[in-house]
């Protein structure tokens, strides 16, 4: 009887890591009082610097402020890939017309995804795509094809030292990855520890991570470089 040796088994291929040079933008207009403002510290209303959202007044800024994750998160894509970005207050109202938003018991509901990625489309010539399942294993795959990837989270990720009581609630923008970690500039996140290219390993984003959220893309524009 004649043996045979198996041919020999492929080695898995290394995880190439991606980094986008994103710049970042909060969701309230001083990154450095985000902690004293979602600690209730400090009333959004007296940011100093309100009038740069485009807000009309001081509640109004207090309003939306909460509210602004996904249009923060635009911004900097917008400025990535770059576009002019209105201010946080002035797209939420924008995207508020466009159906992104819906008003509900005196507060807004939102931000809906597919609205969302519609009037991005239209308004700014970006790829974008509502994704209301994405699993966290293709947010990596998404990031070297130089795409942003928008991720629905509970907001405790900005210090990841509970078990969040549900996840989704809140949007991040994930600018890279590595084998250990994905990165995200979060809009709520403390300043100097969790907003800008802040890296929360793989387990740790999977316990508050939503699996949805959007994708988006240069469209026919050319991507800048990433690392």
């Amino acid at each position: 009887m004649t043996s045979t040796t198996p041919p020999p088994t492929a080695s898995p291929a290394p995880f190439r890591p991606v980094r986008h040079e994103v710049p970042y933008f909060a969701q309230w207009e001083t990154p450095e009082l985000v902690a004293e403002i979602v600690t209730d510290r400090l009333d959004a209303a007296d940011d100093p610097n309100w009038r740069a959202s485009g807000a009309d007044s001081p509640e109004e800024y207090r309003f939306w402020s909460w509210r602004v994750c996904g249009m923060a998160c635009l911004r900097m894509a917008l400025t990535h890939w770059g576009i002019d970005a209105p201010p946080n207050v002035t797209l939420g109202k924008e995207y508020l017309e466009a159906g992104a938003y819906v008003p509900k018991d005196g507060g807004l509901h939102g931000l809906i995804y597919e609205p969302f990625a519609r009037h991005t489309r239209a308004r700014f010539g970006l790829h974008a795509e509502s994704r209301p399942h994405l699993p966290l294993s293709e947010v990596a795959q998404q990031l070297r094809a130089g795409r942003l990837v928008m991720l629905s989270v509970h907001p405790g990720v900005r210090s990841a030292d509970a078990e969040p009581p549900q996840r989704g609630g809140h949007l991040v923008l994930a600018v890279g990855a590595d084998e250990e970690s994905v990165t995200i500039h979060n809009p709520s996140g403390w300043h100097g520890t969790s907003q800008e290219f802040a890296a929360v390993p793989w387990p740790v984003m999977r316990r508050y991570y939503a699996e949805r959220g959007v994708l988006l893309g240069p469209g026919d524009r050319s991507s800048p470089a990433s690392t």
